[in-house]
């Protein structure tokens, strides 16, 4: 499934993958793994003008309505610049301690006249394969 989100001209794709356990770990240290999903994430300018993502900000919430906020410079480490029409990838991870959960949040991004731009990233459901897709 994908989620898609556009904002202030850039469309926001995220891709979820539940990564289970590795067979060779103990029972003892599987039972107190994190369950974790990898999101895949495409940023699509279709302005028609050069941003650059300075900002993530994440709600995280596990299945049992705990929150997290995750804020910080970038994404992954950079803070790339977008040409209009031009596309931005990359993945990331979110451990959990209940097998169900979501993530949203949003981007600030600047256009080439520093103006800020606040982008929303789509809401998205951290679930395992087999249950059913539900938003918490």
């Amino acid at each position: 499934m994908i989620y898609e989100a556009v904002s202030q001209g850039i469309r926001i794709s995220v891709e979820v993958e539940y990564i289970p356990p590795e067979d060779d770990l103990p029972a003892t240290s599987r039972r107190q793994r994190a369950y974790v999903w990898a999101y895949h994430i495409i940023i699509d300018n279709e302005r028609g003008d050069r941003v650059q993502l300075k900002t993530r900000h994440w709600t995280i919430m596990d299945g049992l309505g705990r929150v997290e906020i995750v804020e910080g410079d970038g994404v992954v480490g950079q803070q790339p610049i977008l040409e209009p029409q031009e596309s931005y990838s990359y993945s990331s991870g979110c451990p959990l301690p209940t097998p169900s959960g979501s993530m949203s949040g949003y981007y600030m991004f600047e256009d080439e006249n520093g103006k800020p731009l606040k982008v929303t990233i789509p809401t998205f459901s951290l679930d395992l394969p087999e249950a059913r897709r539900i938003l918490n």
